[in-house]
């Protein structure tokens, strides 16, 4: 069912604090220690802005775990599959062609080649889980998605690392070329997914929503292996900043929730179909309730519209201490402008006019589009100064 109002202000409400079970603070607790020894084993490396960031990072990372429970002992998997890598490679990058578990498993672009097979798998179990009426298939495509994001995390983190093995003077964070910014896409959109599959308790709808996961996987791997994108390669010089840290993850998170709300969306007008059609069919039946679809559509974009906002103003600061001015026009920048009025929009006249149903799903679907086109199309059809990831 969806979350009211009254519940989420009794989750913010007066006792919040006070509702804290032991094992939320020894999360915190654990959160904190790994941020202090990161800090004393790599302090002196980073930057003052590096510094900042990590310390930002882990109150919203305990605060993650406080509201998404499942989190807390999936980051700490993924952070020791990670260690294991970065260990196993040591100081040597050839260690990854050499090391089995390094060859099959968790150097980058194995563990992003796992997690594309298990996206893909986790769609056609969804499906089949909604189709054959079985929640063990569907709790199988839950489970390949909760592993697939967890091995795209730690092919970006394990990339990371080899950055720097490959030349200390390349290494940077692995979110600046299209090949990786896709890889975040599908995780950030699977890990959105799972956190509304959960709170929603709306399995049956997970085979549309990995429907936009396996097309970015689709994309990703013709990018790998036509254009040999995974080569890491020096950073274009108005890229090596700390706002990229920043900047590109916060923009992917409004990317995840707006693709997210575009496939709820498909789905209501699938539902709302079937429903005209075959009232006692399988989509009719097992799909979630059409008040559902818009809540979660709305919310998604919600979500999406406020970090989408968020990046941009991130953008803007970075623009100007790059190029020395706020706003050029850029044809990232008008587009991106475009997807912002669209969400605007569509918030508007749902909260003030109560817009809902089928022509805020059309809405919705469309508005992705010109997102896609934002996020993908500048890069293929027009030129600027964000043309770092050209096809």
């Amino acid at each position: 069912m969806a979350v009211s109002r009254e519940s989420m202000q009794s989750a913010f409400g007066p006792g919040f604090m006070a509702r804290r079970t032991v094992t939320d603070w020894l999360w915190a607790l654990a959160v904190v220690v790994a941020t202090a020894l990161i800090l004393a084993v790599w302090g002196e490396a980073m930057d003052r802005p590096e510094t900042l960031i990590l310390v930002g990072f882990a109150p919203a990372l305990i605060a993650l775990g406080w509201f998404f429970r499942p989190l807390r002992a999936y980051t700490v998997a993924v952070c020791a599959a990670a260690g294991f890598a970065v260990w196993l490679y040591g100081d040597d990058l050839a260690a990854g062609q050499e090391r089995f578990f390094l060859v099959y498993a968790f150097a980058s672009q194995s563990a992003i080649m796992w997690m594309s097979a298990l996206f893909v798998l986790a769609t056609l179990a969804y499906f089949a889980g909604l189709f054959l009426r079985s929640a063990s298939l569907g709790r199988t495509g839950a489970g390949m998605t909760w592993f697939g994001a967890g091995m795209g995390l730690v092919g970006l983190l394990v990339r990371w690392r080899e950055t720097y093995l490959l030349d200390p003077s390349i290494g940077y964070f692995p979110v600046s070329n299209l090949y990786e910014v896709f890889v975040l896409f599908c995780v950030i959109t699977a890990l959105l997914w799972l956190f509304y599959e959960q709170r929603y308790s709306a399995r049956d709808l997970g085979g549309f929503v990995l429907t936009v996961i396996t097309a970015a996987v689709a994309f990703l791997l013709w990018y790998s292996f036509d254009r040999a994108a995974h080569e890491i390669e020096p950073l274009v010089p108005a890229l090596n900043s700390y706002w990229m840290k920043l900047h590109v993850p916060t923009n992917f998170i409004g990317y995840g929730a707006f693709a997210l709300a575009a496939m709820v969306a498909v789905t209501y007008l699938v539902r709302d179909r079937a429903v005209r059609r075959s009232p006692d069919g399988v989509l009719a039946t097992r799909l979630p309730a059409p008040a559902i679809l818009d809540d979660l559509m709305y919310k998604s974009i919600a979500l999406g519209f406020a970090f989408f906002t968020i990046a941009t103003i991130l953008g803007a600061v970075w623009a100007a201490e790059a190029w020395g001015g706020y706003w050029t026009w850029d044809p990232k920048e008008t587009w991106s402008l475009i997807v912002w009025l669209n969400y605007a929009g569509w918030l508007h006249m749902r909260l003030t006019k109560g817009w809902h149903g089928v022509p805020m799903a059309w809405w919705s679907i469309v508005g992705f589009f010109i997102t896609l086109f934002c996020f993908l199309g500048v890069n293929m059809f027009l030129s600027g100064l964000h043309s770092y990831g050209e096809l």
